[in-house]
């Protein structure tokens, strides 16, 4: 899977990078979008949390949904992208608030999370425990809390995305996840047989 995601991740952030500043220099005017004092752009459906990541899981876990972390600093231009357009989407912000628990943590912040093995660091070390190397990136979890190892995230994660990825192949990720495919089929894999299936019905999916 790691090369799987290397590759999606260098063509996702070259075309990325060309979209991102020719919104912010050739004029698309950006929505307004809600920022907090922490300089992140928000979503209404990202949750409080006391930041105790194991009550935030048992918690996703009782509501029927997958857990997800979602990081982001102030200032990156991506992080506005994905929320200034991917989000932008009603049906990707529908399907993501229905099926998903989503904590918002700040990449280099201040406060202080417990991660999964019971040790307690600052948003900023849990990003560098994790191998979080840059904005946005999403960490998933089980939609179940039970038997889940006193580990790091990064060892508990069932998928990660990195970097910012094109509507399509955003959302695609979210439901790799939720229909439990990455149990049993790598994500390219997935994506390949969705594009196949909405190319038979007629459909244009927008690949790149």
């Amino acid at each position: 899977m790691n090369f799987t995601r290397r590759k999606f991740l260098d063509y996702s952030l070259a075309t990325a990078g060309l979209s991102v500043f020719s919104n912010l220099a050739g004029g698309n005017p950006a929505a307004a979008l809600e920022v907090g004092d922490d300089g992140l752009h928000k979503q209404s459906w990202f949750i409080d949390s006391f930041l105790d990541l194991r009550d935030d899981l048992k918690d996703a876990a009782e509501l029927g949904k997958h857990f997800a972390i979602i990081w982001e600093q102030r200032g990156c231009p991506y992080c506005g992208e994905m929320h200034r357009v991917n989000l932008a989407d009603p049906k990707t912000n529908a399907y993501i608030e229905k099926n998903f628990h989503v904590l918002q943590l700040d990449f280099r912040g201040p406060r202080t999370v417990t991660d999964f093995d019971g040790k307690e660091l600052s948003e900023q070390e849990l990003a560098r425990r994790w191998r979080v190397t840059g904005t946005p990136s999403v960490n998933f979890f089980p939609n179940s809390s039970s038997n889940i190892p006193k580990k790091p995230g990064s060892e508990v994660e069932v998928w990660r995305l990195l970097g910012y990825w094109k509507p399509y192949h955003f959302i695609s990720n979210f439901e790799y996840v939720h229909g439990g495919h990455y149990k049993t089929q790598q994500f390219y894999k997935y994506l390949d047989e969705k594009t196949a299936r909405l190319k038979a019905k007629g459909e244009k999916p927008d690949l790149w």
